[in-house]
């Protein structure tokens, strides 16, 4: 046990993978597909696989293909897979301890700074507690308004609003309807609390809890917590700004609307690529520069120990504060009153060049394999690596290869960046002697 303890690594894949197995079976049931025709094992593996992984890319209809057993086996896979690497990502940072900088603030005994195993339970209620109270609350107010804006009966809206509210939270990005949310996307009785639970689910357990405990006092926050705040809200104020910016005048997604219907679609533009994946607008028709902007803000992600995909925004942050030492000549990196040790610096880049080359490698495969443009590929490439769930149309007309290829990309972006992290994090090794220095030209 404690050897598969120091070797999460190993367990962790096998243990997703037969969730998925688990997962593809019973979509591969006949009660769960509306056609009667032998199963699609390739889309079932898929769905399993996007949902588990909480990414949101379908190759079919989601509202018209699945049953509603098949569309409540993807809301157990979206709740499963969103909680289970939400608290499996909390606890391997306790494990690695001091490693990481994830205190026991995450517990009652928050004034603590040592990390500790033996909160196990105390962490895993606190997590329970707060998606269960997030998720109904949101379940809530959407089935509210399904039921008196749009009709619906009491249980179909108490039914959408669950659905909608755990994608949302979980950053999944599943929608019950063949447009996505394109049919609500000037409802902000809709859009908004969707936003809302992105961002809650999107920021990382341990940034959530620290807020509802001691939003009152940012000066008393850690590091974590601030550069993930910082990061994740300048990054999404960047993400409104930019798709109001280039897409302001499109006349195939935003342009021929109100000047409301703009900034509820602005709002949800940059709030969806953080991972969420839900599209208020055809990204097929997109500009060029929204897809290019939102290829980076799906890479980069949210926050860490969360249900967001992406290198995470923590990362991102520190490399930020890693270049402005560098260009201050600075030999250490100080975020605040703060200094960021080393290894974990070298864990940071390590993260974000393994998910350049995982990427790099998906894209190459997407592009052997069919016939669409660039960066087409690169936004679908993306999206699956950064769990996102975004795409410009292209998912479902991809070969069979591409598909596994993008099964692939969602499952390395889930399992490989949590794990990879952990494993760097426990196998650090002190050398007990140095080499001579030599200076290597840069640049």
């Amino acid at each position: 046990m404690l050897k598969a303890v120091r070797h999460p690594g190993r367990i962790v894949p096998v243990l997703f993978s037969l969730f998925l197995t688990l997962g593809t079976i019973l979509l591969c049931l006949p009660i769960s597909r509306t056609a009667d025709e032998p199963p699609n094992v390739l889309a079932a593996a898929f769905t399993a696989v996007s949902a588990s992984c909480v990414t949101g890319l379908a190759v079919v209809d989601t509202a018209t293909y699945w049953t509603s057993f098949g569309q409540f086996v993807i809301m157990l896979l979206i709740q499963v897979g969103g909680f289970g690497i939400m608290t499996m990502a909390t606890l391997l940072a306790i494990l690695v301890g001091g490693r990481v900088g994830l205190s026991q603030k995450l517990v009652a005994q928050s004034e603590s700074h040592a990390s500790s195993m033996g909160n196990v339970k105390a962490i895993l209620r606190t997590i329970g507690v707060t998606v269960v109270i997030t998720e109904a609350f949101v379940a809530l107010v959407l089935a509210a308004r399904f039921y008196f804006g749009y009709g619906h009966s009491v249980g179909s809206a108490l039914w959408q609003g669950l659905f909608h509210s755990i994608s949302a939270f979980n950053n999944a990005g599943f929608a019950l309807y063949s447009d996505n949310l394109m049919g609500f996307n000037q409802d902000i009785m809709i859009i908004g609390p969707i936003c809302a639970a992105i961002v809650a689910g999107g920021l990382g357990f341990p940034v959530f809890y620290e807020l509802k405990r001691r939003w009152r006092v940012p000066d008393k926050w850690t590091v974590h917590a601030r550069v993930t705040i910082l990061g994740y809200f300048s990054l999404l104020l960047i993400g409104c700004v930019g798709f109001a910016a280039f897409e302001w005048n499109n006349e195939g997604t935003i342009g021929p609307m109100s000047l409301w219907g703009k900034f509820v679609n602005s709002l949800i533009g940059g709030i969806t690529p953080r991972t969420a994946g839900f599209n208020a607008i055809d990204y097929g028709k997109a500009s060029h520069e929204t897809l290019a902007l939102d290829d980076a803000l799906m890479f980069i992600g949210g926050g860490s120990a969360g249900t967001a995909g992406g290198i995470k925004v923590g990362t991102f942050v520190l490399l930020a504060f890693v270049i402005w030492s560098e260009i201050r000549g600075e030999r250490d990196v100080r975020v605040g009153n703060r200094q960021i040790p080393r290894d974990l610096l070298r864990q940071a880049v390590t993260v974000v060049l393994l998910a350049i080359g995982v990427v790099a490698i998906g894209t190459m495969i997407l592009l052997i394999v069919s016939d669409y443009s660039l960066d087409v590929i690169v936004f679908e490439a993306i999206s699956a690596f950064g769990t996102v769930g975004l795409s410009t149309g292209i998912t479902g007309s991809l070969p069979g290869l591409g598909q596994l290829t993008l099964m692939g990309l969602m499952y390395v972006g889930r399992i490989g960046t949590v794990t990879a992290v952990t494993a760097l994090a426990l196998n650090t090794k002190h050398r007990h002697f140095r080499l001579p220095e030599e200076r290597p030209i840069i640049g």
